[in-house]
């Protein structure tokens, strides 16, 4: 079904106000200057470090920051408050630490080479840390033919190597056992080489990434890798829509990008991605699913800015990405996706307000899908796909956090695609869903979290009722999923 002139005008609209904020942040000068923090004041982690106090190759300074996981946390001998509002939240100085590609440490390190040149420079500790989550999903109405209150123990199991591998080369590398798959594979995996310079007199951190996850390098929790909510049940429910860059592309491709922040203002990042599947034996050849076409460009660029106590970043990121459906030959899809976003921090007491929102556009031509179809039913030559992404996170101390959100999908009518079926199918084609999320956290410790998540569904699948052409309601599909969260 065509999109309706009115909802094209609002897309546009909502384009355009963040394209307008994006050049006005970029333009005009900040209201309060970035404060500058002695490694010891780790009590107000919005407090901004500047980007030039960042040069120096050890010192003071390199003690300020951390990151996603335990093992950096002892690379820095911070806490993980310092650089998480709660994980995985980067502060500020989280993401400062990122972009200087995992090498700042706090630790002694084992050296090596002579007074012309030095050769090595090595953590004393192994840089080693595990995470696992545990869980129970209660689905409102119990799907066909199984039992509800599914329980994992552990639901996902993790494996972390990451930290300082050079002065200027750091990595963040997972190894995931998933309860679901009953398998261990690669997880999200990224190198990063890190420099600093100037630019028209000012500061700028410089890099490269190496990474198997279009925007798990990102900085914010905006875009699909790192975004709300952060984790979810494997075994509820879910639409059957969503934009390739939501997941499609995770542990299945291999990037190589480079990326700046000036002045810690403006953040721009261009890398492009080749096919590198896991479990399926390289070259892609005739029995390859979804390889590449030459290349996949993902960009992204951000303008971010402190007025007060008040943080805002606003940003657009994006891929396009052409595939085989089936060998590397003949028809191909080309998928484009063009999303907007913005995060919002401010400080309340000794509290913090967070605000995330993406909106999220694909455009889709499947020339290949219409070829390879035979006598199954046609797909549309192109369609559309929107998504739209809402949630603020309110966080009176550290060991607590209240979330909630509002999600949306909308598409174009695809009978061949959204195809009647029991739970996962559609009774009018219609790819659009929408509802709210909410979530409730306590950390018991700084690296311990006990959750409680609800999932409520207005609409699944393109109707609120009867959705799938065997009499499901989209609220049957409603999940409560109670969760623990251990880093160590």
């Amino acid at each position: 079904m065509p999109t309706s002139p009115s909802a094209c005008r609002a897309r546009f609209a909502v384009v355009g106000l963040l394209g307008a904020a994006l050049i006005l942040l970029a333009s005009r000068p900040s209201f309060a200057e970035p404060v500058t923090r002695s490694p010891a004041d780790t009590t107000d982690p919005f407090g901004y470090v500047r980007a030039d106090r960042m040069n120096m190759p050890a010192g003071a300074y390199r003690a300020a920051f951390a990151h996603r996981i335990p093992s950096f946390s002892r690379q820095t001998k911070l806490a993980c408050s310092a650089c998480h509002y709660g994980f995985p939240e980067l502060t500020p100085f989280g993401r400062l630490f990122k972009l200087n590609g995992y090498t700042l440490t706090a630790l002694p390190t084992i050296i090596g080479g002579d007074s012309a040149r030095q050769t090595l420079e090595l953590a004393p500790i192994p840089p080693a840390s595990a995470m696992v989550i545990t869980s129970l999903t209660h689905v409102k109405s119990t799907l066909p033919g199984t039992q509800n209150d599914a329980t994992a123990f552990p639901e996902q199991l993790s494996l972390f190597l990451g930290g300082q591998v050079t002065p200027k080369v750091g990595a963040f590398t997972q190894l995931t056992y998933a309860a679901d798959a009953g398998s261990i594979g690669i997880d999200n995996t990224e190198f990063r080489f890190a420099d600093h310079g100037t630019l028209g007199g000012k500061p700028v951190i410089y890099g490269l990434t190496l990474n198997n996850n279009p925007s798990m390098q990102d900085l914010w929790n905006t875009t699909p890798a790192w975004g709300f909510p952060f984790v979810a049940s494997s075994v509820a429910p879910s639409p059957a829509a969503a934009s390739q860059i939501e997941g499609a592309f995770a542990q299945q491709v291999v990037g190589l990008g480079a990326y700046a922040m000036w002045d810690q203002t403006l953040y721009a990042e261009v890398t492009t991605y080749r096919t590198a599947q896991q479990g399926v034996a390289p070259p892609p050849g005739p029995e390859t699913s979804n390889a590449n076409r030459g290349v996949i460009p993902y960009w992204r660029v951000a303008v971010q800015r402190t007025f007060g106590p008040n943080y805002l970043m606003v940003g657009t990121y994006g891929l396009a990405a052409t595939l085989y459906p089936t060998g590397v030959s003949q028809f191909t899809n080309r998928f484009t996706d063009v999303g907007v976003d913005a995060q919002y921090e401010r400080r309340l007491g000794k509290g913090v307000l967070i605000g995330r929102t993406t909106y999220l556009h694909e455009h889709q031509s499947l020339a290949g899908l219409i070829e390879t179809a035979g006598d199954a039913p046609l797909p549309n030559p192109t369609n559309a796909l929107n998504e739209f992404r809402l949630n603020a996170s309110y966080l009176p101390t550290p060991r607590f956090t209240f979330t909630a959100g509002y999600f949306t999908t909308t598409g174009t009518r695809d009978t061949a695609l959204f195809a009647p079926a029991a739970v996962t199918g559609s009774v009018n084609g219609s790819p659009s869903s929408s509802g709210g999320i909410g979530e409730v956290d306590f950390n018991a410790w700084l690296n311990t979290r006990l959750g409680a998540q609800y999932i409520l569904y207005s609409k699944f699948n393109g109707a609120s009722r009867a959705y799938d052409g065997s009499g499901r309601d989209a609220s049957g599909n409603n999940t409560l999923y109670l969760f623990l969260w251990v880093a160590f």
